[in-house]
Parts: C-alpha cells; structure tokens; sequence
C-alpha cells in the first residue's frame, strides 16, 4: 500500500487539512516538532494501557490496546534516538489544548465515558497521521523517510479505536464521531499561541518553547 492509499481514510475521516501556517511554523522549529512528537508517542502508549486497565474484561481492548502501546514506545525510542543524533535534549514542555478541548466533553457515565475516550483517540491518531503526511515533503531525507514510515501504523490505530468505539456500544457512532470531529476541527484552525504537533494556526506571537 503506497502513501496516498494510506492516507486517503485519513483525509476521508477528518474534516479539514492541516493549514499551511501551521506546516511553514513547524518547519521555521523542528526541534519543538520533535520534542513534541516523543511526548506524544509516550502519551499515547499510556492512554492505551490505562484503557486496559479500566476495561480488564473486555479481550479486544486488551489486544489491540496491548499492541498499540508497545508501537507506541517504539516509536518513542525512535524519535528520542532522532533528538540524541541531532544532538536535541528531550524536556518537558506545556501541551497544546487540542486534547483537552475534545476530552472536556467526553461523558461521565462508563459506557458514554468509553466510547467518547475511543472516538478522541481514533481523531488523535488521524490527525498525527495527516500531519506527518502533510509535512513529509519538506523534511530532510531521514525525518522524511522515518515520518511516511509511521503512516502505516497510525493509519491503523486510527482505525482500531473506531471500530472499538462501535463495538462496545449498542448506539450508532457517528453522531459523537462528528461531534468530536467539529471541536477537533475548530482546534486545529483556530489561533494558538503555542507550536505543537497538534497545535492550531500559529499566531504572530507564538511560544515555540
């Protein structure tokens, strides 16, 4: 499967492309990029394990989210080796609200609570997807390669937390999926003041730090 087939379900799911703003900060600060990125993959392995914890019975959570851990903390290893050749010290640095501007709005109850949580993290995973997409074309040989080498593998988180999502519920999905996709849209096309991997449109005065 080549690039565009991968990303095509991408490009279908979401409801809006990354603005070029957006790619043109990212690559003016490719270390805040990548350091980002790392903390990103970590935090996605850990999502996915506190999903096997609140869900022990349920025996496709744990596989999926079992297998979806471990790619992420190699994929973390992965970006962390990239930082060390670059000679880029991994920190901590304040997170975008894009996560949280969609998790404020998942529903208490457990069963709410569940589908809601895996909706966000299918429209996560897309997204880091097409960003990785969208950028690839401008990055130096290495990053350029070891980014369209991630699409296969997020292409197919995306796809896993969906069709969890719909599994383990009675009600149809869709309504919460374009819920969640409109706030996720709002998110990326509105002013940030911060450049993250999931960040929305830089303003002039953006912390890159």
């Amino acid at each position: 499967m080549n690039t565009q087939e991968m990303i095509a379900p991408i490009l279908n799911f979401l409801h809006c492309r990354t603005p070029d703003l957006w790619v043109e900060a990212a690559l003016g600060d490719l270390e805040t990029i990548l350091i980002d990125h790392a903390t990103n993959e970590l935090k996605a392995a850990q999502q996915a394990m506190t999903l096997m914890a609140r869900n022990p019975l349920n025996m496709d959570i744990q596989n999926k989210m079992s297998r979806l851990a471990r790619e992420e903390l190699v994929h973390f290893e992965q970006v962390l080796k990239i930082l060390k050749k670059r000679g880029i010290e991994f920190r901590t640095m304040k997170a975008s609200p894009y996560a949280s501007n969609m998790a404020k709005h998942i529903r208490p109850d457990n069963k709410g609570k569940l589908t809601d949580a895996l909706i966000v993290g299918s429209i996560i995973e897309a997204r880091s997807c097409e960003r990785f997409e969208k950028i690839s074309g401008h990055l130096d040989a290495e990053l350029q390669k070891f980014y369209l080498s991630l699409l296969k593998s997020e292409s197919r988180h995306f796809q896993d937390y969906l069709d969890l999502a719909q599994k383990y519920t009675q009600e149809p999905i869709e309504e919460r999926v374009q819920f969640f996709l409109a706030l996720e849209q709002e998110s990326i096309q509105s002013p940030d003041g911060l450049l993250r991997l999931h960040s929305g449109v830089p303003k002039e005065n953006t912390r890159l730090r």
